[in-house]
């Protein structure tokens, strides 16, 4: 894709997100270092990063919750989540390009009020429906907010300073992972006037608000000199062809599988490749096409994109049924389910961190594909222990495998975006990383809709009418849906081969001290560990704003600011 809530640059046009662009097309200066009122721009963007990683991760927790408080279906559910990240995917190229077009800060207010608004809408939703109505509005807000930030980030700071930037804004990321889902456990918990879970939502709007007030006063107007074209076709066929494979697929199982589900999901593969017969138009009439196919001929990044797209099916899969598996199944409360989840997130963060400094400079991608072996070794680990211990397991015997595949998922998320982008030419470097993002918030909402498949057809056979057997019987579902997360994982394994054996740029530095040796993209890489626990696209987000930062110092291939999940 062409843009991306942390890609800071087009892939051609002579213009920079180094400053404002002055009336002639020169850009202009970056804000001067002695102007204090970019920090309170920082502060205001990085909230509204915040407020949407939260968002992502504190909705999971509250599922059980909102199931039994609205009557909600499974398939309700499953769109409660899968519906924000699709729509979240679809329009985050455009909502990028937007921001170019008529102004970053004039489409991050639009973005935050628009999010907020939504949120309000979500916390005093009635019922099912007009939940997940709201929550494809929040989703879709997010795309017009969230290119944004990085945007005004870039166009704000000097380039000595991005890195003590990037940084700040992987902390965030990474507080983020870890907050959101006690945070949504504790709201959910305490179950503050009665509200039950709504305070989730609810809680952004005095967050929003603030950000929306306080951003019209101290951020920075900025523009693209030249920026790329909408891409609205494009848009709407990306839409329809997931909408077609993955309504059928949460909506199918409560309707009993009518025909019009299977004519849908077959059709979708006529819609893709009507996608790609446009995006072929669209690149010879102006050059500014969703999706840049040229990219695909670059082995590696094709490879990438697609582990990007199943490990995105991974994470959408498996955060949905291990909520349900301990809430639902084991009867927890969401407190204790939340508190389960630290050392998880906590075991991303450590080995996204050492796998970016100190392992894929030495060792490449061996590291990544490691990485996929030990995660699919904590799930074995995992099915195993929920074999033997039954209902009766506790939060302690949780922790070994949870370890396990935190650590395996720290040394994947961390240094991917880096591997995928290696390859690719840097005037390309903008559409790469956007496709990057965008894919793996697709997989995760293919994911989510995969769960009806993967989870809930077990339970169903079941037919649980006691406690004790929706225990049981959410436990072999559990089972049986991480075996095809196991499975899947195996399948990243293999493609990983086609990945290169080293970045290009630790081929270049392969003979100095790993201290020296760093590349530029990891001036974000603590962060985007961080934010591995999330489960969602946050942990790419920080590696693609450096690389795009590293692009944008070429005059030649500036353009915008623009990451997920």
């Amino acid at each position: 894709m062409t843009d991306h809530p942390t890609k800071l640059s087009h892939p051609a046009g002579p213009t920079s997100t180094t400053g404002h662009i002055s009336p002639a097309g020169q850009p202009e200066a970056a804000a001067p270092p002695g102007d204090r009122r970019r920090w309170l721009a920082l502060a205001i963007v990085m909230t509204a990063a915040f407020m949407d990683l939260v968002d992502v991760t504190i909705v999971n927790i509250a599922i059980p919750s909102i199931e039994r408080d609205l009557s909600a279906s499974f398939g309700a559910i499953q769109w409660v989540t899968a519906g924000y990240a699709l729509a979240f995917a679809a329009g985050l190229i455009t909502g990028g390009r937007l921001g170019d077009i008529y102004g970053r800060k004039r489409l991050f207010l639009v973005g935050i009020a628009g999010f907020t608004l939504a949120s309000a809408l979500c916390g005093f939703a009635a019922n099912p429906e007009m939940l997940v109505a709201s929550r494809l509005l929040q989703g879709g807000m997010a795309a017009l907010m969230v290119p944004q930030v990085l945007a005004i980030v870039h166009v704000t700071f000097p380039a000595h300073e991005r890195g003590k930037v990037f940084g700040l804004f992987g902390a965030i990321v990474g507080l983020g992972a870890v907050s959101g889902p006690l945070l949504g456990a504790l709201l959910t918990q305490w179950n503050l006037f009665g509200l039950e879970w709504r305070p989730i939502f609810l809680i952004n709007l005095p967050v929003g608000i603030a950000g929306l007030i306080l951003g019209r006063k101290y951020i920075t107007e900025s523009k693209a000199g030249q920026a790329l074209r909408l891409d609205l076709v494009g848009v709407a066929l990306v839409t329809l062809g997931l909408l077609m494979l993955i309504y059928p697929l949460t909506r199918g199982r409560e309707l009993g599988w009518p025909l019009w589900g299977h004519l849908c999901m077959l059709a979708s593969p006529l819609v893709f490749a009507a996608l790609v017969a446009y995006e072929r138009y669209k690149t010879r009439k102006d050059g500014s096409p969703l999706i840049e196919l040229s990219l695909f001929k670059v082995k590696s990044f094709a490879a990438g994109v697609a582990v990007q797209l199943t490990f995105g099916v991974v994470m959408g899969v498996f955060f949905l049924v291990w909520t349900l598996y301990m809430q639902t199944g084991l009867g927890w409360t969401p407190l204790r389910a939340g508190l389960t989840g630290v050392p998880f997130s906590i075991a991303v963060s450590v080995a996204a961190g050492i796998s970016v400094q100190k392992l894929v400079p030495r060792f490449g991608r061996k590291v990544l594909q490691t990485g996929a072996l030990t995660m699919a070794a904590g799930l074995l680990l995992y099915i195993w222990e929920a074999d033997r211990y039954g209902t009766g397991i506790h939060s302690w015997q949780m922790i070994l495998p949870l370890v396990v595949m935190g650590a395996g998922m720290g040394l994947i998320v961390a240094p991917l975006t880096d591997a995928v982008l290696s390859e690719v030419p840097r005037e390309h470097a903008g559409s790469a990383s956007g496709l990057i993002n965008t894919t793996q918030q697709m997989g995760t909402a293919l994911g989510l809709g995969l769960v009806s498949v993967v989870f809930f057809d077990t339970v169903d056979d079941a037919a649980p009418r006691t406690p004790a057997e929706v225990g049981g019987a959410f436990t072999e579902a559990f089972q049986g849906a991480l075996w095809w997360v196991a499975a899947v994982l195996g399948v990243i394994f293999l493609v990983m081969f086609a990945l290169p054996r080293r970045p290009k740029q630790h081929q270049e530095t392969a003979g100095l001290e790993p201290e020296a040796s760093a590349p530029a993209p990891a001036e974000g890489a603590e962060g985007e560990g961080a934010a591995g626990g999330a489960g969602d696209a946050g942990a790419t987000k920080v590696a693609t704003a450096a690389e795009s930062a590293e692009a944008d110092r070429e005059p030649v291939s500036a353009g915008r600011g623009s990451g997920g999940r």
